[in-house]
C-alpha cells in the first residue's frame, strides 16, 4: 500500500509511533509529513534520524512543513487518490481542534482535508482521548537539584549540539536526544525518559468525541491497533 504518515507536536504516543511505522515501512511505500513541532519533537526525543532512515524514493519521502510553503502542493496527492491510507500518529489536540473545526493551515491538517476529498482513508490516534490522568515520558532534563554547578560543565562540554545552559536547563530546539549529555554529567544530573502525569482537558475530550463522528476518519486508541486494524480491512 501507499500510506502517509504524518507526526505532530505531541511527546506522547511518539516512540509507540515511530515502532509502529517501521513495521508498516518493511512492506509498504511511506510518506513521512512532520509538521513544523513535529520536527522539533522528533529531534528531542532522539527519534528523528530513525524516522528519516525509512524515507527515501518517489512515495517515500521526508516531507516537513518547512519545505511546502503555505500551499502545501505535497497534500494535493490525497485529493487526487495516490494513496491508499493516511495515518497521524500521535496527533495533538491543536490538530485534533482544527481538524474538526474545518481548519487546513497546517502541513497535517491540510492533508487531512485533502484525504477527507479524495476518499482516503484516514486513521487518527489522539493524545487526548479519555477523560481523567496519564503517564507520559519527557525528553532529556536538566535535574536543578542534581546539579553540582561544577565549574566547568562536563555535559555542555560533550554535547555537540551546544543544547546545555548550565545550571538552567536544555535548550530542547537544539536537543537531538543523542545522550551524549547524559552519559557526560558525573553527578546524574541530567535524566531521559522521567515519567510525569497529565490531566486531560474537557475540551480536548469534547473534540476528539466530535472527531470520532466525522465521515472516512477512523480513531483508535494506541498504535499498536493501526496494525490489528490493517489485518483486520485486509483480511
Amino acid at each position: 500500500m501507499k500510506i502517509g504518515w504524518a507526526f505532530t507536536g505531541a511527546g506522547h504516543l511518539l516512540s509507540e509511533s515511530v515502532e509502529v511505522l517501521e513495521e508498516l515501512a518493511k512492506t509498504n511505500d511511506i510518506t513521512v509529513f512532520l509538521s513544523n513541532a513535529g520536527e522539533e519533537v522528533l529531534k528531542m526525543y532522539g527519534l528523528f534520524e530513525r524516522v528519516s532512515s525509512i524515507t527515501g524514493g518517489r512515495y517515500k519521502e521526508l516531507t516537513k512543513e518547512s519545505d511546502q510553503k503555505y500551499s502545501f502542493p505535497i497534500s494535493g496527492r490525497f485529493s487526487l487518490g495516490k494513496y491508499d491510507m493516511l495515518i497521524v500518529s500521535p496527533t495533538t489536540s491543536n490538530t485534533v481542534a482544527k481538524i474538526v473545526h474545518g481548519i487546513s493551515d497546517t502541513l497535517v491538517t491540510n492533508t487531512v482535508s485533502q484525504a477527507g476529498k479524495g476518499g482516503v482513508k484516514t486513521i487518527i490516534i489522539p493524545v487526548d482521548i479519555k477523560k481523567g490522568d496519564v503517564k507520559t515520558v519527557l525528553p532529556a532534563k536538566l535535574e536543578i537539584n542534581t546539579c553540582e554547578d561544577c565549574d566547568e560543565c562536563q555535559a555542555y562540554k560533550a554535547c555537540p549540539n551546544k543544547a546545555i545552559i548550565p545550571k538552567q536547563e536544555i535548550d530542547l530546539l537544539k536537543c537531538t536526544g543523542c545522550g551524549t549529555c547524559e552519559n557526560a554529567c558525573p553527578f546524574n544530573a541530567i535524566k531521559s525518559g522521567k515519567i510525569i502525569t497529565i490531566h486531560m482537558r474537557p475540551i480536548d475530550i469534547e473534540n476528539t468525541q466530535k472527531l470520532v463522528t466525522m465521515d472516512n476518519i477512523t480513531v483508535l486508541e494506541e498504535p499498536k491497533d493501526i496494525l490489528t486494524y490493517l489485518e483486520d480491512i485486509i483480511s
